[in-house]
């Protein structure tokens, strides 16, 4: 493992910017980002399209380690270059430490949760990982409802995963996301904490995770969690916020970062100036930097 990594995932101050989505939401991602579907041809050209967006992103000035602390790839970014080096290797030498998603999408709901759908390739693609440089993986899950026994089940799901990353090496955060929208989501958070809470406490002392969780309802609700010894950092997903709202309710959790998506790069536009795209990143980086490192 490298510790420089791990150190500054431990202890550095910023975020972590989340750049991974997936076959089934870049249409949308490029569509936001002024890139329609009639732009591209085809599959592959449309993982051009959102490869040049990355880089894009990952390229402009304000993507500066001063503020980043990581950042999520999908798996074809991995693959593929920024600058003539492979996408981790060109994070790494910038100072930024870089992770996987490793989840192929979510299973339909079912008791007011989704699991994720098995992932048949997963050994292979952690060999992958080790090869290309990679420091840790991400794989989410979400759940609607405050449903224990289905709660538990995700959260099984998760850490069973998880032990089998750490065998690479690699420090994998786990991702339970409480939707935003549900109708308890405090009392979800509650029983998602304690089931954590179990499997962080039968971990053994080299097996360390982070945990990328939704902004709790109730400030500091994590905050045992936060402070778990076997816990690397426990980041916040933005989960449809604004990124505004997002950042007051960051704000309000000591200890909490960002590992934002939309709300990152929301403002961003294919169609604008250097000068513009440059303009808007140092916006966004700038504000979601304050939301994780200012608490009120």
């Amino acid at each position: 493992m490298n510790t420089t990594h791990f150190d500054r995932m431990k202890n550095g101050n910023g975020f972590i910017a989340a750049l991974d989505q997936s076959g089934g939401s870049t249409p949308k991602a490029l569509a936001d980002y002024g890139v329609p579907e009639d732009a591209y041809a085809n599959e592959d050209e449309m993982f051009d399209r959102v490869h040049e967006m990355r880089t894009r992103i990952m390229t402009a000035p304000a993507f500066d380690s001063n503020k980043i602390l990581g950042t999520i790839l999908f798996e074809q970014t991995m693959d593929r270059e920024i600058e003539g080096k492979y996408t981790a290797d060109y994070l790494s030498d910038n100072g930024i430490v870089p992770f996987l998603k490793v989840d192929k999408g979510l299973a339909g709901k079912e008791n007011g949760v989704q699991l994720m759908k098995p992932i048949h390739d997963l050994d292979e693609t952690l060999k992958r990982a080790n090869e290309r440089n990679i420091f840790g993986t991400k794989m989410r899950s979400v759940i609607h409802e405050p449903n224990e026994d289905a709660i538990k089940e995700v959260v099984n799901q998760q850490f069973e995963i998880a032990k089998r990353i750490l065998e690479y090496d690699l420090v994998p955060i786990i991702e339970p996301e409480v939707d935003i929208h549900s109708a308890d989501k405090e009392k979800s958070e509650e029983i998602l904490k304690n089931e954590i809470l179990k499997h962080l406490n039968a971990l053994s002392e080299d097996q360390n995770v982070m945990l990328k969780l939704s902004i709790p309802t109730k400030a500091n609700a994590f905050k045992e969690l936060i402070e778990h010894p076997r816990v690397v950092r426990v980041v916040a997903l933005s989960g449809g916020y604004s990124r505004e709202e997002a950042n007051e309710k960051l704000k309000e959790n000591d200890g909490l970062i960002a590992s934002f998506s939309r709300a990152l790069i929301a403002d961003l536009n294919a169609n604008q100036t250097d000068k513009e795209f440059n303009q808007s990143m140092n916006l966004a980086v700038d504000k979601i930097y304050d939301a994780s490192v200012n608490k009120k």
